[in-house]
């Protein structure tokens, strides 16, 4: 049975339907009305939700549903979930950081403030746009029309390594060392608040948040999520901060953001999950961030056609080197 699918950071193919399996537990879920049990267990918005049903693509027990069904124990909810509209992403000069290319592989040092692709509401500016101009859209098929090339990404206002593929050999390799966790990413994050011990692992499932549901949240064991793991360790202590690096296990999406929030050391600079004095956009103004304080900073892997082992490291941007000169 399958539970619905979080958005990871390595992408599926989107220009495909897929199916969402559901069994409706009345032990374990109070809201029996279909649209609220498929807003509370899956990743899309109750609006989403209820356009999904309207459009047919909704069956209970084999049978086409209405949003108000009262739904009753033991009973089967197959959601289709059409694929989205495609995008007809065009190359942009935009000038891109680049830190190695050859004809399998592209690895890119991203400035924070470019969205890694196109989405909702964004269509162009994108690292997708400036890596079709730069690769003459020779680029990897596997993550559709959308993410051509992309294994994994980055959030907007974080910045740092990130990897590309230009065949779709070298972009299932990638995806299979992330998976595998033979990719090795390191993240430095300036916290805000100092940290009680020099060193610390989290582990915490992470999933969708039951009401916002453009951000990811911590769930209780036995609750909708995805195992999530980071280890950190402080590089440096402030008076009011600290600077970690921090080492992914898994790559959850905005996992180090949820997984610092949740020990009350938001990163600074983030205006979704940092509730003190810092996340907000005129506090991070103020720092002078253009993002949050969130870098990717080093990247680790095998070449995905000659098996070499690459390691790949990208300076602090200016802004964050600038910030941490101020707090010395």
């Amino acid at each position: 049975m399958l539970e619905g699918e979080e958005l990871d950071e390595a992408p599926a193919d989107e220009g495909e339907a897929r199916q969402i399996e559901l069994i409706y537990s009345a032990s374990q879920y109070d809201r029996n009305r279909l649209d609220q049990f498929l807003t509370g267990h899956t990743e899309f918005s109750r609006a989403r939700v209820q356009k999904i049903i309207e459009e047919g693509h909704v069956t209970v027990n084999g049978v086409s549903a209405r949003a108000s069904l009262k739904l009753k124990d033991g009973d089967a909810v197959l959601v289709l979930v059409p694929p989205p509209e495609v995008l007809a992403t065009q190359p942009e000069n935009i000038p891109l950081h680049v830190i190695f290319e050859d004809e399998h592989l592209l690895v890119i040092d991203k400035a924070a403030g470019m969205v890694t692709h196109p989405g909702a509401g964004v269509s162009s500016g994108t690292l997708v746009n400036a890596v079709l101009y730069h690769c003459q859209g020779r680029l990897s098929s596997i993550g559709g029309v959308i993410r051509p090339g992309i294994v994994h990404r980055l959030d907007k206002d974080t910045s740092g390594l990130i990897m590309v593929a230009k065949t779709d050999l070298a972009h299932q390799n990638l995806s299979q060392q992330l998976q595998n966790k033979e990719a090795k990413r390191v993240y430095l994050a300036l916290v805000e608040g100092v940290a009680a011990s020099e060193s610390g692992s989290i582990d915490a499932p992470i999933g969708r948040h039951p009401v916002k549901r453009k951000e990811m949240t911590i769930v209780k064991a036995g609750e909708r999520g995805r195992s999530a793991r980071t280890h950190y360790q402080v590089v440096k202590f402030f008076t009011k901060y600290s600077l970690l690096e921090c080492r992914l296990e898994t790559g959850r999406t905005h996992q180090i953001r949820v997984h610092m929030a949740s020990l009350n050391l938001p990163v600074v600079g983030d205006v979704v999950y940092n509730k003190k004095s810092s996340g907000s956009l005129e506090a991070r103004h103020k720092l002078g961030l253009v993002g949050h304080a969130l870098h990717a900073a080093r990247l680790t892997l095998r070449h995905p056609i000659s098996n070499l082992l690459l390691e790949f490291q990208a300076e602090l941007p200016q802004d964050f080197e600038r910030l941490l000169s101020k707090l010395k």
